[in-house]
C-alpha cells in the first residue's frame, strides 16, 4: 500500500501540473471503488478550476472554490500524467481532462482507493479525527509521550494508529523505530518522554529522506505507471530479516504484528 511518502511524492509530481488549470471533462469508467464513485462527481468538478493539490495523511485533496475531491490510492492505485494519445490502461477508472490538453489518469487494479467529494473535506469523516502530521510542528516527543500514558499496546501498533500521528505506515515504523533504538513490541506506555522525543526525531527524517529520494514504489508520473523510487536502497531494517544489522552485525529478526512484517534487531532494540 502507498504509504505517506508515496502519497507526497505523487502530490509534489502533479501538483505544478494541476494547480490553475481547469477542468474540461472527466471519465469515470469504473464506479466500484472502495466506495462508489458519486455520481455527481464528474458534474462538481467540471469547469472548476484546481486551486491546489493537497494532502492529509494519505489522502490527496483537489481543491476547488466549491469543495475538495478526497483521493486515496488504497492497496494498488497510482496517478500520472498523460501528455500524449497514449489509450486507457485497463485499470484506468477514472480521468481528468484539463483545460491545457493534459489527461490525470487513476489507475486500480484493485479498486480498493476512493474518489470521493466533500464541501469542508476535513470535516469528512474519514479525515475528521486524523492525528497531527508527522512533519508538522504540532507533532513533537511530549505529544507522543503525553498520549502513550496508561496505553500497554505495543509502541508500532500505536505509531501506526491514524488517531496518533498520520502517515507511519508498516514500512516506516519499522525503520523509524530501529533509528530511535525501541523494539517494535514495547509497550506505549512504558516509554520516557526523552525516548519518544529521539522517536519524533526518526519518524521526521524517515519520512523525509524517503519523501526526497521519491518513497520505495513511485518516482514518475508523466506518460508512465510509475518506476521504481530510491528510498528502498536505503532501508535498514524493512525487507531484511535473516541479514546482519548494519549497525552490529547481528541477524535481523522477522515476526508477525497484527499480520504485519516486523524487522528489528535485538540488539540494537530495547
Amino acid at each position: 500500500m502507498p504509504e505517506l511518502p508515496e502519497v507526497e511524492t505523487t502530490r509534489q509530481g502533479i501538483a505544478p501540473h494541476m494547480e490553475g488549470r481547469r477542468i474540461e471533462k472527466i471519465t469515470v469508467r469504473d464506479r466500484r471503488l472502495r466506495w462508489p464513485i458519486p455520481e455527481d462527481l464528474p458534474g462538481r468538478m467540471t469547469g472548476q478550476q484546481v486551486l491546489a493539490v493537497d494532502r492529509r495523511g494519505k489522502y490527496l485533496l483537489f481543491r476547488f472554490p466549491q469543495g475538495s475531491a478526497i483521493v486515496h490510492l488504497g492497496m494498488s492505485g497510482s496517478l500520472r500524467l498523460i501528455t500524449d494519445q497514449s489509450p486507457p490502461l485497463r485499470h484506468d477508472h477514472v480521468e481528468v481532462i484539463l483545460d491545457q490538453g493534459t489527461t490525470l489518469r487513476y489507475n486500480d487494479p484493485r479498486r480498493f482507493g476512493c474518489w470521493l467529494w466533500a464541501e469542508d473535506p476535513y470535516q469528512h469523516p474519514l479525515l475528521a479525527s486524523l492525528g497531527p502530521e508527522p512533519l508538522d510542528t504540532t507533532f513533537s516527543g511530549p505529544y507522543l509521550h503525553r498520549l502513550s500514558q496508561g496505553k500497554t499496546t505495543p509502541v508500532k501498533h500505536f505509531l501506526m494508529d491514524s488517531r496518533t500521528v498520520v502517515g507511519v505506515g508498516n514500512i516506516y515504523a519499522n525503520e523509524a523505530l530501529f533509528k530511535a533504538g525501541i523494539h517494535p513490541r514495547r509497550s506505549a506506555g512504558r516509554i520516557s518522554r526523552d525516548r519518544y522525543t529521539l522517536l519524533a526525531q526518526a519518524i521526521r527524517e524517515t519520512l523525509s529522506a524517503a519523501i526526497l529520494m521519491g518513497g520505495t514504489t513511485l518516482r514518475d508520473f508523466i506518460n508512465s505507471d510509475g518506476k521504481p523510487g530510491y528510498f528502498s536502497q536505503s532501508l535498514q531494517v524493512y525487507g531484511r530479516g535473516g541479514a546482519p544489522c548494519h549497525q552490529c552485525a547481528a541477524q535481523l529478526k522477522e515476526i508477525r504484528m497484527s499480520q504485519r512484517t516486523t524487522v528489528y534487531c535485538g540488539q540494537c532494540q530495547r
